[in-house]
């Protein structure tokens, strides 16, 4: 792809990047309801079993898994026209899904301007090795890298770890407006937990909501793990890394069946956020469908996506993710043998 034909993409994405405030809306009444309304429903067959429970908590995670897109969205400032409104929303949305809007916004915004970029990697993404980076590390940074790549950890303690705990804590060197919403997110997080509990009792409400918060979670991080997690995504060093590039080719066109679409907030059109954060998700679709170019982006499917479980290491030379269990057959072919018997 040319720098001319980067440009006329993002100029042919535009016109899509106004939001409209009668949408937005609906979209917050068509995901909430159900939720209040799916959570209720876990809540009173827990008198009957709780293996019950697990049907309307699974719908519930899905539509948490939306007002989490609803909140991401207030973080690009492209759910309103106004930015007031996308901090008030956006910050509701976050106490609900335990992310402090200004903390995630900004570590989700440099995510967006350095994905793909081998000399930039560390915020907002998912610790990502080399295949030479990881055969000259260590062995404890070996087995660290192991234990945070296993699909257990990443999908199972990952959204403990994330959510629960890392969202309590501001980032070094945040400002004061960053620290004091994280703060008040916090606070609400509280404030909400304990009117809960009071209402239902503490340990029905863990029940249903660990229920919820663990599938939820754990399909938030499997989302973001495979739109940049596929065999030949995008990775350059900074002189060569092009954001165009990165966006079309680096992030997945995730083609989801249409309920999984729709509880997903259709973030599965990767490729188009990542070209235009400016573009709110209900439109994500008519961009890609009306956007020529879009149509040739890496596709992967709900069965092709599992593939992508296996991938652990960005191999520079061939372009291509591979697995733990090609290590040796790439020193093989291209490492001297003293690094071989490291393995």
């Amino acid at each position: 792809m040319t720098v001319q034909n980067t440009k006329n993409l993002r100029k042919q994405i535009a016109p899509f990047e106004q939001s409209t405030t009668k949408e937005s809306i609906w979209q917050i009444i068509n995901t909430l309801g159900p939720f209040i309304i799916l959570w209720y429903l876990a809540y009173i067959s827990l008198s009957v079993s709780y293996w019950l429970t697990l049907v309307p908590a699974v719908l519930a995670a899905g539509f948490l898994t939306r007002i989490f897109i609803i909140f991401h969205d207030c973080t690009h400032h492209s759910f309103f026209k106004s930015r007031r409104a996308n901090r008030v929303v956006g910050t509701i949305m976050g106490v609900l899904t335990l992310f402090p809007f200004d903390q995630w916004g900004h570590e989700h915004s440099v995510h967006h301007a350095t994905s793909g970029n081998l000399d930039k990697r560390g915020t907002g993404d998912i610790w990502t090795q080399t295949v030479d980076e990881y055969l000259a590390a260590p062995l404890k940074l070996r087995f660290a890298y192991r234990f945070y790549r296993n699909p257990l950890v990443m999908f199972g303690l990952g959204p403990i770890y994330v959510f629960l705990l890392k969202n309590r804590f501001n980032r070094k060197g945040a400002r004061k407006k960053e620290k004091m919403n994280t703060y008040l997110t916090n606070a609400l997080i509280v404030a909400l937990v304990a009117l809960l509990c009071l209402a239902v009792g503490w340990q029905s409400f863990l029940l249903v909501q660990g229920s919820i918060f663990m599938i939820s979670g754990s399909v938030g991080i499997w989302l973001f793990y495979v739109q940049h997690t596929f065999e030949d995504s995008y990775f350059e060093e900074n002189e060569e890394w092009e954001y165009v590039l990165a966006a079309v080719e680096g992030s997945s066109f995730y083609k989801l069946p249409k309920l999984m679409q729709f509880l997903t907030g259709n973030i599965g059109y990767h490729h188009v956020h990542h070209l235009s954060p400016r573009v709110p998700n209900y439109k994500l679709e008519n961009a890609h469908n009306h956007t020529e170019p879009l149509k040739n982006v890496p596709t992967i499917t709900l069965a092709t996506s599992l593939q992508s479980l296996r991938f652990r290491l960005w191999d520079e030379k061939n372009k291509n993710f591979v697995g733990f269990k090609d290590i040796k057959y790439l020193t093989k072919k291209s490492v001297p043998v003293q690094v071989k018997s490291e393995l």
